[in-house]
């Protein structure tokens, strides 16, 4: 009889899985199919396949191969595509730049990943090569035009390409070995660097496919989201390729530029965050081109049900909303296309996906509610979890508790149904009362004169801290301060209604679209401070 230990029982086996073959699949089975569409180009499976061994083959000659960790840095273009599946296809590790890094911040990235070779596009080189040299990472760049190759001394990835040996085939990756290492916002603290797995980012794929959307190979998905960032990688670029479809790229979202992009391309799913729904309905107003959109996935954060109907009603596509994040690669939850959907919620959990309520103010365990209207901390465990940040495992032990991830997101969950009520740390606590600013954007964005609105606490004396609400008012419209605030107050108990309303030309964006209440709360603290100072 074999012992406990056998090999065959306790080892980590013979089975092989790499995200390459999302690609590399798709080019043998649909070889002339279109797979990106972008600046007037449509580049079939096949070739797009063919570019990424090349890429792979450039690469593979400087030394990558497996668990080596390539840093990329470039917007929505066909590159990041080439350089993302060439190295995964080598078994090397992805740890995508976020663009609006500076040298700084970069040369975090690279020395926290350790990273072997860093691959940069043109228009962030300016800060890239200054971070390399800190970092002492060698670079390749993409898409620098001939004029400047001079001025940046920095090797083309594309011409050692073109001269490589194109890789024969994807190397041989445990399905738990890592595959990207995706920087965390860092809005809170010091970035951290998640690490994903290949098993875990193919299951997102697969559940997706076959269990929350629709999705067909005949379909045209808007490729606005950011690459680098886990919705765009894994929700819109690994699951469309994953079927078949085809993407329309656009490096940098503009509304009225998407408008016409969507139009010209025959997108048919329009995957963005809230703040691209508000501004394409505002491009909406402004034009009568029509898309041909099937419907609209959202995630980020949470759409104000005044969006999701204007939408429906301006583009006749209903917009389903899902959950997730970094470390849930990325999504928890879904409003699954094909059956009603619940405005207003997370949907249901994906396939496999185990999720929770727990007792929010405990830090050392898990202790789940029993009251399904009980409000909590959100937690999951299943496929989808990520293998732990980077160098931190005091850290990871702090998120992952008992088995479960502690996702810091605060909600309910009612006939398996997930409403997310808010952020942990974005929760106002005025007079001893909390005070969820998801719910109070909800009713003062639903003002007939504002386009969008967010909610944020900023430290008071007497209260503890008090509700403010930055708000961007629609073009033609005039409203006042005092106006909005009576308006909440309608709607809202006493102690949730914004005292303070500022009216801004514009929100703080990340590059993912979300909005930065952080850097709300930071500018109108500041303010405040000096206020009080002078």
């Amino acid at each position: 009889m074999p012992e406990l230990n056998d090999r065959a029982i306790q080892g980590d086996g013979f089975a092989t899985l790499n995200v390459a073959t999302i690609l590399a699949e798709s080019a043998a089975r649909y070889p002339e199919a279109p797979a990106v569409h972008f600046a007037g180009h449509t580049i079939p499976y096949a070739a797009l396949w063919n570019q990424a061994r090349a890429y792979a083959g450039a690469l593979q000659a400087r030394g990558i191969g497996k668990g080596s960790r390539v840093a990329l840095m470039a917007p929505n273009v066909p590159d990041f595509m080439r350089v993302y599946y060439g190295a995964l296809a080598l078994g090397a590790i992805v740890v995508p730049v976020h663009p609006l890094f500076k040298k700084n911040e970069i040369a975090f990235v690279l020395g926290d990943a350790q990273a072997d070779l860093f691959v940069a596009a043109a228009p962030f080189l300016a800060e890239a090569l200054p971070a390399a040299a800190t970092a002492q990472v060698p670079t390749l760049s993409v898409l620098v035009p001939d004029e400047m190759v001079a001025a940046t001394g920095v090797p083309r990835l594309e011409e050692e390409a073109a001269a490589a040996t194109p890789i024969a085939g994807i190397a041989q990756t445990n399905p738990l070995d890592a595959a990207t290492i995706l920087y965390t916002s860092g809005t809170t603290g010091t970035p951290k660097g998640a690490v994903s797995s290949h098993f875990s980012i193919v299951e997102q794929v697969h559940t997706s496919l076959i269990d929350s959307l629709d999705m067909r190979r005949d379909d045209v998905v808007f490729g606005g989201l950011p690459l680098f960032h886990t919705f765009g990688q894994t929700a819109v670029m690994n699951t469309a390729f994953r079927r078949g479809a085809s993407i329309a790229l656009m490096p940098r979202f503009e509304a009225d530029a998407a408008l016409q992009l969507v139009v010209d391309q025959g997108v048919t799913i329009f995957a963005a965050v809230p703040t691209m729904f508000v501004d394409l309905l505002q491009a909406g107003a402004r034009s009568d081109l029509q898309p041909t959109f099937r419907y609209g996935v959202s995630g980020g954060a949470a759409l104000p049900r005044v969006i999701l109907d204007k939408f429906a009603a301006r583009f006749g596509a209903q917009v389903h909303e899902g959950y997730g994040l970094t470390e849930t690669t990325p999504i928890v939850s879904f409003n699954v296309v094909g059956e009603d959907i619940r405005p207003g919620t997370a949907g249901t959990p994906l396939w496999g996906v185990d999720v929770a309520i727990a007792k929010a103010d405990i830090d050392d365990r898990i202790e789940l509610t029993t009251d399904p209207e009980e409000i909590g901390e959100i937690v999951v465990r299943g496929h989808n979890i990520f293998k732990g940040y980077i160098g931190r495992e005091e850290a990871t032990d702090q998120t992952v508790v008992d088995g479960w991830f502690r996702t810091g997101d605060l909600g309910t969950m009612a006939d398996r149904v997930i409403t997310i009520v808010d952020r942990k740390k974005d929760l106002i606590v005025r007079n001893g009362y909390n005070v969820y600013p998801t719910e109070v954007e909800q009713a003062v964005g639903a003002h007939p004169k504002l386009i969008t609105a967010s909610v944020f606490g900023v430290p008071d004396e007497r209260r503890g801290e008090e509700v403010h609400a930055a708000v961007v008012v629609k073009p033609g419209e005039e409203v006042s301060a005092e106006e909005i605030i009576a308006f909440a107050r309608e709607q809202l108990a006493e102690y949730k209604y914004p005292r303070v309303v500022h009216i801004v030309d514009e929100l703080p964006l990340g590059a993912s679209g979300k909005v930065l209440r952080r850097a709300l709360v930071e500018r109108y603290t500041a303010d405040l401070e000096a206020a009080v100072a002078g």
